[in-house]
Formats: structure tokens, sequence, C-alpha cells
């Protein structure tokens, strides 16, 4: 055969371009001259005489241009030039995608955790404008706060009721380990809408922004997680913020402030334990289930005690014997109830993301949004040194933010 020919004759005089094609074709087939890459770029990527390469395939025309300008050798290549050819085709074709993949991941949850934190901000905004018009007509905070928690479950029912969301299946155990959460959470709600009631929406958020004191209190003795002196030291101008802020309140009074400072104790109360069932696997439950079920025992524990202190009042008899524009009112009230109950999902939904101070640090970012807000919606007066004192504590809360990552140093033997 003229192949064989050029094989084992070869001559000075012979043409490029025959060379480079015999080999295309017949290198791997003669053991004579077994070249291992060579073999190896051809048996991947020769499939007829038309012959394409891949960018990340091994080069064939610095093969045949090398080996015209060099007399042949029968012997195979050096072991060491093989192997660092070989490592560096591999090297090139692994890590791009991974990285890319890795890169792509990491920017979708980034956004979607600055989304669930955008729609909590928006739906709590809303629902401090209308709850609070509903409250100055209306001052029945248990009625109020047992309202949206009927619409809550209404809501629940009716996802589970049309398959929007599998009802679960609870035990007993199960019930027993979330009835505390249940509690926690009726009384949060409960005294930050008697707050609401006596006080400006301002000074209630103000006061409030004293949860990461609270949050790292409770975190301390329950989930262990002990507190720096760089996190303690940033808490003085919380606190000392809130009191400053409080002494020059135009619309202080005691009431208000006890409620608000409860509310701080129970939501924070419900955070940490609410972290604390999630985490464990054999009681574990995805958010949206336990806020849903919460909900529900919510309503279930609420509405015996509104009945006993405040009766039912929330019909269009009574709204209308108090000259009170009973549509007005029941609009408000609904869509403050709807906007609750998707501000209390979302952050559920940002609790199981992150960690309990996480969350406290962003509910006071929240909580300069409100106080903004609100000052603006309903023209609350704000004294200059009311608004140094709502500054301090939030500045507090910012540098409490930056100091919550600094782990301390372990100690060396």
């Amino acid at each position: 055969m003229q192949s064989a020919a050029f094989n084992f004759s070869p001559s000075p005089s012979l043409s490029p371009l025959k060379p480079r094609r015999l080999f295309a074709t017949t290198t791997y087939s003669l053991p004579s001259r077994f070249d291992p890459i060579r073999a190896f770029s051809s048996s991947n990527d020769l499939d007829s005489n038309n012959v394409v390469f891949p960018r990340r395939s091994w080069s064939l025309t610095s093969a045949s241009n090398s080996s015209l300008s060099r007399p042949w050798n029968p012997l195979p290549p050096l072991v060491s030039e093989s192997k660092t050819t070989r490592f560096e085709v591999r090297a090139t074709a692994v890590p791009e995608s991974a990285g890319q993949g890795e890169g792509k991941s990491s920017l979708v949850r980034t956004l979607e955790l600055g989304l669930l934190f955008g729609l909590w901000y928006l739906f709590n905004i809303y629902f401090n404008i209308y709850n609070k018009q509903v409250l100055k007509v209306f001052p029945n905070p248990v009625t109020v706060t047992a309202v949206q928690f009927a619409v809550g479950t209404v809501l629940v029912i009716f996802m589970w009721t049309f398959n929007l969301y599998k009802k679960p299946k609870i035990s007993g155990a199960q019930l027993a380990m979330i009835l505390p959460l249940a509690v926690v959470h009726t009384l949060g709600n409960l005294f930050t809408n008697m707050s609401l009631g006596k006080v400006a929406v301002s000074f209630t958020h103000t006061i409030k922004a004293m949860e990461p004191f609270f949050s790292v209190v409770l975190s301390a003795m329950f989930l262990g997680e002990m507190p720096t002196i760089w996190v303690v030291g940033s808490l003085l101008p919380i606190v000392g913020g809130v009191a400053l802020a409080s002494v020059t309140e135009v619309s202080f009074n005691w009431a208000g402030f006890w409620s608000a400072m409860a509310s701080n104790l129970t939501n924070q109360s419900r955070n940490v334990l609410s972290k604390k069932v999630m985490v464990k696997n054999e009681a574990s439950m995805d958010n949206i289930t336990l806020f849903s079920i919460i909900t529900i025992m919510s309503l279930v524990l609420l509405a015996p005690v509104t009945i006993f202190m405040e009766g039912v009042r929330f019909t269009p008899a009574y709204l209308q014997s108090a000259g009170l524009n009973v549509q007005q009112v029941y609009t408000r009230s609904l869509l403050a109830a709807l906007c609750f109950h998707a501000y209390q999902q979302v952050s559920y939904m940002i609790l199981q993301r992150v960690s309990p101070v996480t969350h406290s640090v962003g509910n006071c970012v929240k909580r300069v949004v409100v106080i903004v807000s609100s000052v603006l919606f309903f023209k609350t007066p704000v004294l200059p040194i009311n608004a140094l004192g709502t500054g301090v504590a939030l500045s507090g809360v910012f540098l409490y933010s930056r100091v919550k990552g600094i782990k301390p140093k372990p100690k060396t033997a």
C-alpha cells in the first residue's frame, strides 16, 4: 500500500501535505511508531478524512509542523512531555463551568433574599398606615388583632382547600412544640397593636429598635450564642437613643411605652424559639406550614379572650352606633390584615434563611423606613432632640450589625 511505503521509508523530498494527511489517517495503526499523545487526539477527534478539531483538543497543526521541522524519530516522545501536555489540555476544560454555576447560584440567593427584605418592608409600611387609621377610630386592639388572625386563617384554609399549598399532617407532639410559638406570636402582635393605639407609629417603632438587645439576651439564654464585647458595646447607643427619644416624645404615655417593650420581648422570643424548632430535623417543617399553623392557633387562643375583654364590637350595627363609616373601617381593616399576614409570612421566610440576630438587624433597618414613612404620612411633629435620640438608636443598630460578625480569637494553650 502507498501509505505503508511512506511510513516505513521516509524521504526528504516528500511534499509537506502528504505526511500531514497520512498522520491524521494512520498514526495509531503502526506499532513501530506509537505516539500516546497523538493517538489520544486521533481517537477522540478523527472520524474521517474531513477532520474537525475542537478548540480544547490537541492541535494537529502544531504537531505536523514540528514533525516536518526535524528528522523522523522512531522513538516515542519523552514521558514527561506527554504528561505535561495531557495536564494542560484537561485543566483548561474543567473548572470554567463549575465556577460560573457557583457564581450564578450565589447571585440568585442574594437577589432572592433582597426581594424578600423589600417585600417585608413594603407590606409593613402599609400595615402600619392602615392599622393606625383603624385604631384611631376603633380603639379596640384585642378585637383588631383577632380580626387580623381571622383573615390569615381564612387565607390558610383557602390554600389548603384548593391545593394551593399541601395540607400538612401534624402530630400531637408537633402541636405541643408549636404551642409556645403561637402564644408568644399572639402576645407580640397584641402588644404591638396596643402600643400603636396609644402613641404615634414612629414612637412605637423607635422603642422597638431595642429588639437587638432582647435578641442578644435570648439567643445567649436559649441558643448558647454568647455576644462579644463589641456587640455589648454596640447595644449602649441603642438603649441610650431609645431613652432620649422616649423622654422627648410628644405623644409619650406609659401604656404605649410598656406595650412596645413587651412586644420586643415576645417577638424576639418567637424568633429564637422558631429557629430552635426549625433546626430540629425530626420535628422541622417548612416555613409556610409553620406560620399557617401558628396563625390558626393564635386565632383559637385569642378569640375567647376578645369576647371576654371587649365583647362583640366589630359588627355593622355597633360601628354605625359609634358614628363610624362601616365600609371604610372594614376596607382598611381587611387591607391591614392582608398586609399583616403577608409581612409576617415573609418574615418567617427570611428567618429560615438567616440567624435570629441578622433577622433582628434587618427588622431594625425596617424601623427606619417605617418611621420615616409614618412621619411623612401622618405629619407627626418631631422635636430635634427626639430626632437625635432616634438617630443615635438607629446608629447603634448599624454599629451592632457591623461588629456582630467579629469572632473572638481562640485561646491558645
